[in-house]
């Protein structure tokens, strides 16, 4: 780990932050023991990013100690006050910091919300979720900075342990929130769930239904945008949590043989390509269509004895599981569900022009299909190349080179991204004397096509002529023009 984990029990030196002089002050003139507790003290052990909230308990009243707080702060900061779980919260220096009494806690079968009663420290620390997360730093003055570690978090901290500190069993069906809490920080930390923590959330990973879908949501989101996101969705794999939340997934797993003919592991696949998309975007949307992308191969799946295992139009299948998928986990059904369902059933386009001739008609299309989304789209289909045959990989990459310099040429010769025909539906009225009808839809979608077949260059003049032909195919008479 690194110096700061040693056997000196006073680190000052993490409570340098200004606005641990205002919580000290405030807890010695309402004479209760205060604290930093949780997520900060973790992260100052392991040198993360500077916190950007801080939670804070005390003996005592926590909403009280927030606005003693408040008021000794300069513009005495808004206190949102929280009656129901005895938490208030205050921002200052672009912090949010939370404010809670210590407490004990008991729980329903059927609910994460606990009853709540006073406590001790010891009974609050007792209530965490995990040992990394009990670790608390005194903030009074006669102890100032001094750990309090009853559970040897500091400890798992050096191994790099996920533990609880109470028996785990129990820690995860009491709030099961814990067990997605669990793999996230295992996948974001790259720590090691302790075996028993790991098999008790296995027992207990039914009673996942009780929480809300946002939550879920929520940790998975976390877990998306980690830095190799496959550790945690193989550790929800084995928890038997995924099979709960996203069956999509799981159901892409296993490799079927027929008459010698196999087809490769769809699930550890997609894995991959989350894993391979991850270093060059944090888009939470492109890294979910690549989770999402092959979800349509499980009810595609088919055999021909002529060609083998086949998924056709599994893209079309995956697009449409999409709404099914987000309507389900309560997620927006908004233009970030359009953008993953578009790079679904667009994910094979870019692979398939590169198996093609690359001709300048496929590039067009694709440009104009995918538009302000192309660059995403090439990205995830790069990702897509999992294969581990060296020569296979560098001649997949090199096509990818081939298509993009393609890209780049058509686009600056056609201009067909965000398409704007250069014939409007009021001239073809005016060109043949009519009123809104289907033969204006008809003329324009022609003049499209023509331009992205390749058959006219994208030019006033060359659709216009091609215009007022497709016009007399369909038998409509021009107006004569005096400026003509």
């Amino acid at each position: 780990m690194n110096a700061k984990l040693d056997t000196v029990t006073q680190y000052p030196e993490a409570l340098t932050h200004p606005i641990f002089s205002y919580i000290q002050e405030a807890a010695e003139r309402l004479k209760v023991e205060t604290f930093a507790i949780g997520g900060f003290v973790r992260d100052f052990f392991l040198e993360r990013q500077e916190a950007k909230d801080i939670d804070i308990v005390c003996v005592g009243s926590g909403i009280d100690l927030a606005l003693e707080v408040s008021k000794l702060l300069p513009h005495n900061p808004k206190v949102q006050v929280f009656k129901n779980y005895g938490t208030a919260m205050l921002r200052a220096y672009d912090l949010e910091i939370e404010f809670v009494g210590a407490r004990k806690e008991s729980y329903a079968q059927d609910s994460r919300n606990p009853s709540v009663s006073k406590g001790s420290l010891e009974d609050d620390q007792n209530r965490r979720d995990f040992t990394i997360n009990a670790l608390a730093l005194q903030l009074n003055k006669n102890n100032f900075g001094a750990l309090l570690d009853p559970f040897n978090g500091i400890e798992d901290l050096k191994k790099k342990i996920i533990r609880t500190p109470l028996n785990p069993d129990i820690t995860y069906s009491d709030d099961p929130l814990r067990m997605l809490r669990a793999i996230r920080f295992a996948t974001q930390l790259n720590f090691k769930i302790e075996d028993s923590s790991l098999e008790a959330i296995t027992k207990n990973h039914t009673r996942i239904k009780i929480i809300s879908k946002e939550r879920i949501v929520d940790e998975l989101h976390k877990i998306l945008s980690a830095e190799k996101p496959s550790i945690g969705f193989t550790l929800l794999h084995q928890t038997k949590l995924l099979q709960l939340i996203l069956p999509e997934l799981t159901d892409l797993q296993g490799i079927d043989e027929k008459e010698g003919q196999t087809h490769k592991d769809n699930f550890w696949h997609t894995l991959e390509v989350v894993d391979n998309i991850a270093p060059h975007t944090q888009n939470i949307w492109l890294r979910w269509s690549a989770l999402l992308h092959d979800i349509g191969k499980a009810p595609t799946k088919k055999f021909h004895k002529r060609n083998g295992w086949t998924f056709h139009g599994h893209e079309f299948v995956g697009a449409k599981m999409v709404f099914q998928l987000f309507k389900r986990l309560k997620m927006p059904l908004n233009d970030k569900m359009k953008y993953v369902q578009k790079l679904v059933l667009m994910s094979s386009r870019p692979i398939a022009i590169v198996d093609q001739a690359v001709t300048d008609s496929a590039v067009r299309r694709l440009v104009f299909d995918a538009g302000e989304d192309l660059e995403d789209l090439m990205t995830l289909c790069e990702a897509d190349i999992t294969t581990k045959n060296p020569k296979r990989f560098k001649k997949y990459h090199n096509n990818f080179k081939i298509v993009r310099q393609k890209i780049i040429e058509v686009e600056e010769r056609d201009h067909v991204r965000n398409f704007q025909p250069p014939i409007s539906g009021e001239e073809i009225m005016q060109t043949f004397d009519l009123k809104p009808s289907r033969e204006i839809g008809i003329i324009k979608g022609a003049i499209k096509e023509a331009i992205l077949d390749g058959e006219i260059p994208n030019e006033y003049e060359a659709a216009r002529d091609f215009m007022i032909k497709k016009g007399e195919k369909l038998g409509l008479k021009r107006v004569s023009n005096q400026n003509e």
